[in-house]
Order: C-alpha cells, then sequence, then structure tokens
C-alpha cells in the first residue's frame, strides 16, 4: 500500500441532504420553531418535530415516523 492509499483510506463524502428511514433515532439539537413544530435541521434536510415541547438549541433524542428523500424533509417524534 503506498502512503497516498493509507492517507486516503477510509475517506468519503458527505451530502447535504442525508436519508432516513422510518425508526431511524438520532441525536440532534433543535435548530428552529414553526409554529407548535420544532424544526431539526440536519444539512439541507429539514425534520419536524409537531407540538415538541422543546426549546431551540435543546439536545434531544428523535425517532423518525416519516422521511420524503425527493424533497429531503420528515417527521419525527420524541424518542
Amino acid at each position: 500500500m503506498s502512503r497516498f492509499d493509507a492517507f486516503v483510506a477510509g475517506l468519503g463524502f458527505r451530502t447535504a441532504t442525508p436519508r432516513y428511514e422510518a425508526g431511524d433515532e438520532l441525536d440532534v439539537i433543535v435548530t428552529g420553531r414553526d409554529g407548535d413544530d420544532a424544526l431539526v435541521r440536519i444539512g439541507d434536510t429539514v425534520l419536524r418535530l409537531p407540538g415538541a415541547d422543546v426549546a431551540v438549541d435543546d439536545e434531544v433524542r428523535i425517532r423518525v415516523t416519516e422521511f420524503d428523500a425527493y424533497s429531503s424533509t420528515g417527521t419525527a417524534e420524541l424518542a
């Protein structure tokens, strides 16, 4: 293995629009509010937490309930 190969081993690119499946659990930071919904932004992906009683900048654990990969949006609930 060359030094270059050793240097780049394990490197990969991250996407600005990560995708999730229903049931995925994540530790996230609440980034905003829209009416009664808390918002979580991960890159360009936005997850809504309908009716969640959490403040902006709170760190919470969520469970994805629905996700639309085409629009990179979804809903989640507190886990």
